[in-house]
């Protein structure tokens, strides 16, 4: 069954490369266009195209169609295009003419939209909950080891003192600033498109108002031109702050991968995380936070390649647009995943307490010693070349007190005020 459907046939290579993998990708919108459908039609009851009793019936079969949806019953057959074709035919199977009515006043267009949006708004405020569980776990972790010494390095040279505290929050407040463009995808999504039909309104006196309060939507799209244009911009504006978390974890899951390195030996993690080599039995290999790394560069393609299909286009729908569907979809789904096996690794992260004894670390604390050269009313730039000549001729000898002096230094993390931070970014 097609909604476009005129009484003739399409070639079956036709149907399968126009319709594609969206059947498999449309279960993951079904609960969302049920949700529409249902104020779609208290909408046209309030505006007298349908009557109380067929709003009833209607109401009670979507409520049905629902139920088998949440159950994982629901499927959607190769006769059918779309989950919008195969939930029209049910109603109409079950309520005869009255099933035919539930399109009345609106396009699959406006139909896609909706359930769309529906779908990113539901699972951006799923992101945000997944990035602040993330968060309070990294914060947590920056106070139980805000006194570990950890070396910093510029251009992977040793550089100066850092610590695991100073590792952990610094992720944890980065993720502050992906929840502020999730935050404006979440503006950008949260406009009703119903109504608009194929992009250039409706004869039928609709109240686009009601329906835009009955779904808990913020505003609606006013001009429905501007609404069918709004797919693709959607996605990507989505796909965008997403792709800013896939960013700031992708970063971390390199970071964990370099410092689990012997060379390194920063930190570890249980045997039961990591996995083996087939030849060589000594192995213990990263490759959660290796496959975290690859999703999360695949991911920070899809704004690109959402923006590739989207450029160019004029005004209205075009089935170029259909391909931004699997992007999105895919996006959404593998940063859940990430976000998922990074909290749930991090967990068991098991810190090296004691990474300084090394003496190839001695050159952390020059700097230090610098400073006090510089305190003690010696000129910056003579103190500088001085620590380079006593460097160079291996006069150089670290103190290992400020080593213990940087602890308490290093240690004041503000967490608390980075922890106010994000509540008010989640507001």
């Amino acid at each position: 069954m097609k909604l476009w459907d005129k009484g003739f046939s399409t070639d079956k290579k036709i149907d399968h490369f126009t319709v594609g993998n969206d059947r498999e990708l449309d279960l993951l919108l079904a609960k969302h266009d049920v949700e529409a459908s249902l104020v779609h039609a208290k909408m046209l009851e309030k505006i007298g195209i349908i009557t109380k009793k067929e709003r009833i019936v209607l109401t009670k079969e979507l409520k049905h169609i629902g139920t088998s949806v949440r159950k994982g019953e629901f499927t959607i057959e190769d006769e059918f295009e779309d989950v919008h074709s195969k939930i029209e035919f049910l109603l109409t199977q079950k309520l005869g003419d009255i099933g035919k009515k539930i399109h009345t006043a609106r396009s699959r267009n406006d139909q896609v939209l909706v359930a769309m949006q529906l779908y990113i708004k539901e699972e951006l405020t799923e992101i945000k909950s997944m990035i602040n569980d993330l968060f309070e776990l990294l914060i947590k972790l920056a106070s139980r080891y805000q006194n570990i010494l950890l070396p910093g390095y510029t251009h992977l040279q040793i550089a100066m003192p850092s610590s695991f505290g100073l590792w952990f929050s610094s992720y944890a407040e980065s993720l502050i600033d992906d929840v502020f463009l999730v935050n404006a995808a979440v503006k950008i999504t949260n406009q009703n498109p119903l109504g608009s039909a194929a992009g250039y309104g409706s004869s039928f006196p609709i109240d686009r108002k009601y329906t835009t309060k009955q779904l808990g939507f913020e505003t609606m799209k006013y001009n429905v031109v501007a609404a069918q244009m709004g797919r693709g911009k959607v996605e990507k504006s989505a796909s965008f702050a997403i792709s800013s978390i896939g960013s700031t974890i992708g970063k971390m899951a390199m970071d964990i991968c370099l410092y689990m390195n012997q060379n390194f030996n920063f930190i570890s993690f249980p045997d039961s995380l990591t996995t083996g080599s087939s030849i060589m039995p000594h192995k213990k290999n990263p490759d959660v936070f290796e496959l975290i790394r690859a999703k999360c560069n695949s991911i920070q393609a899809i704004p690109n390649q959402i923006n590739l299909i989207t450029t160019n286009l004029p005004s209205g729908y075009h089935r170029d647009l259909q391909a931004v569907k699997p992007l999105m979809i895919s996006c959404i789904q593998d940063i859940k995943s990430c976000l998922e096996m990074l909290h749930f690794s991090l967990e068991n992260i098991q810190v090296n307490k004691d990474i300084l004894s090394n003496p190839m670390y001695d050159y952390l604390f020059s700097v230090d010693t610098l400073n006090e050269l510089v305190l003690s009313g010696m000129p910056f730039r003579d103190a500088y070349k001085k620590m380079g000549e006593d460097i160079a001729s291996n006069q150089f000898v670290p103190k290992r007190d400020i080593q213990h002096s940087h602890e308490g230094s290093i240690g004041n993390l503000c967490l608390e005020e980075v922890s106010a931070k994000m509540k008010n970014a989640l507001k």
